[in-house]
């Protein structure tokens, strides 16, 4: 993207000329067709050049997250885009002084204007929430210091909890943190896994008045925002802005709520299966099947990939061929290098994917998981104008779980024994457990907690360690132990600083499955349908992205239907399992 960081600096410079001719604009942007026109197009020049700019300095900034220069690379980034912002705050005020009937004359008389139209129409539906010129430069400056909830948290426990370590079986220590996490509760040794459970969540627990001042600013933060803006509540502002009807969020709960049954008999079969009179939390992460340890290389996970997704083109396995060739993946774990997973890109850039691959399962499903979301990017960008290119999160998270559902699907009909038919049902039980229910659960979380601050009532440790342990005994049943420590779980979950974004990966789960099982079953016309919708961008709102794909999401059977899923993938294990 930019040979050096001379070359990235220089374009700083450029982007931050741009943004002074934009600002030249002030009193005069829509003053006639020909202005609109201008603005519009030094509008998204200039948003496509910095977002370039952002998405090199991030991914620079991941390699190495010990960096010096890459990290002032990236501050550099995130301080230009709050300063422009905050120059070309009088763009939406000036421009909601007028209507879509003037837009819509505009464009009879600039027909270069149509290319717009759509993000016109959605634009000046925020005109009941769009501020003065004054009022707008005061809620950038609000928005940054309430993003720095997030980074105080962050801090809190990358810098400052003290973790302790804990004896693993066979003698040595390791730390209880969140770096070790699932591998430490996939661990058969019970006592093991208790201590690291309550290691972790007690070093959480001694912080939670502080973690709870930082969440209760947080929601203010939300509400306060929400209450300028002229909306009914936080999660109205947050849905408006991907056009998600509020009762696409309740139907979801509800209709979980409604199908918990199959969580609890699951919960009771774990049970009986691990031949434990009582299930923890700890114990849910444990393989049911024993034959888990095989690992897998770079190359082999490759090909599984390759061919897991054949069923969606030629055109498709050959761009992923081309991710692997052509090395826009990261693939290895390196020392101060980010954890985790991510696919990341721009309207100019390939789709890079940033992986920890280690050999296991899981990280052949997350390879297959992150370029679900490369192959969606690639897709929109080359086939929507760069206004249109994006692609909501309510989207995202179905291109990306749609792979690892056609991946299960796959090593299933290819699993040469009984025991690995049953590792990969147990896997997808979990992933349903983990995606489905409990990001629901989380949903429902924050649902109640904005709620309550929206009344008036103060968020305070004891009651929300309670409400926190009364939706894990909703979900998980009556058989499942809720003990002290893991109703104090909710203070290390960091996706609760961007609220209202949780119940994505449930209902993006959802959604894949129903276009998996089309797909599977329809063949090419769903095929076909769900690739229209990988290469729609946001030419179309999600729900009615989601409806050319073949699912609507304003409707409870795709939820109900996953929860199917999850009952009949319970009868098969229990049926191999006898």
């Amino acid at each position: 993207m930019y040979p050096s960081d001379t070359d990235w600096e220089q374009e700083l410079e450029r982007v931050n000329q741009l943004a002074a001719d934009l600002e030249k604009r002030k009193g005069s942007c829509a003053e006639n067709a020909q202005a609109l026109l201008q603005t519009a197009r030094q509008y998204f020049e200039l948003d496509q050049r910095l977002y370039d700019l952002i998405v090199f300095a991030n991914s620079n900034f991941d390699q190495n997250m010990s960096d010096g220069a890459a990290k002032k690379l990236y501050e550099t980034a995130q301080n230009a885009a709050t300063v422009i912002g905050e120059r070309l705050s009088f763009l939406a005020p000036e421009l909601m002084e007028h209507d879509l009937s003037d837009f819509e004359r505009y464009a009879q008389e600039e027909p270069a204007l149509l290319e717009f139209s759509a993000f016109a129409k959605d634009f000046m539906e925020k005109k009941p929430h769009v501020l003065s010129d004054a009022m707008e430069q005061m809620m950038v400056r609000m928005n940054d210091m309430g993003s720095s909830f997030s980074k105080i948290f962050e801090d809190l426990v990358i810098n400052d909890l003290k973790f302790p370590a804990v004896k693993t079986p066979d003698g040595a220590e390791m730390t209880a943190s969140e770096a070790n996490y699932h591998v430490a509760l996939m661990n058969p040794d019970r006592s093991f896994r208790e201590a690291y459970f309550h290691g972790l969540l007690g070093t959480y627990g001694a912080y939670r008045n502080t973690i709870t001042s930082i969440y209760y600013g947080s929601v203010k933060d939300d509400c306060f925002t929400a209450k300028n803006r002229n909306y009914p509540s936080a999660r109205s502002m947050k849905l408006f802005q991907n056009h998600i009807p509020e009762t696409v969020y309740d139907n979801l709960i509800d209709t979980v709520r409604s199908n918990v049954g199959p969580m609890h008999e699951y919960v009771e079969y774990r049970r009986e299966k691990m031949g434990l009179s009582d299930l923890h939390f700890y114990d849910l992460f444990v393989p049911l099947e024993q034959d888990s340890d095989r690992t897998y290389t770079y190359e082999e996970a490759q090909e599984l990939v390759l061919k897991a997704t054949a069923i969606l083109g030629e055109d498709y396995t050959q761009l992923v061929k081309r991710a692997f060739e052509e090395r826009w993946i990261d693939v290895y774990p390196r020392d101060n290098k980010r954890t985790g997973a991510y696919s990341t890109g721009s309207y100019t850039s390939y789709p890079y994917v940033l992986l920890n691959f280690t050999g296991t399962l899981d990280d052949v499903f997350t390879l297959a998981h992150e370029l679900g979301h490369s192959m969606h990017t690639y897709f929109s960008c080359h086939n929507q104008p760069y206004v249109y290119s994006s692609y909501s999160i309510f989207c995202a998270e179905v291109a990306s779980t749609l792979n690892e559902a056609l991946l299960s699907d796959y090593l299933m009909k290819h699993a040469a024994t009984k025991a690995e038919q049953c590792l990969l049902l147990d896997k997808k039980l979990n992933d349903l457990r983990s995606t489905f229910y409990r990001q629901t659960m989380f949903a429902d979380f924050e649902r109640q907690t904005h709620r309550w601050v929206e009344e008036g009532t103060p968020l305070l440790p004891k009651e929300l360690s309670k409400l926190h342990g009364e939706l894990n005994q909703i979900y998980y049943g009556d058989q499942f132990v809720v003990d002290e420590a893991l109703c104090d779980e909710w203070e290390r979950i960091p996706h609760f600083y961007t609220a209202f974004y949780v119940y994505q990966y449930a209902t993006g789960i959802a959604a894949a499955t129903a276009i998996a099982k089309r797909i599977l079953t329809m063949g090419q016309p769903a095929v076909d349908a769900y690739r229209r919708f990988l290469c729609g961008g946001s030419s179309l709102h999600p729900i009615d992205m989601l409806r050319v794909a073949g699912v609507d999401m304003e409707s409870p059977q795709p939820v109900l239907d996953t929860a199917e899923v999850f009952r009949e993938t319970l009868k098969q294990l229990k049926e191999l399992q006898k």
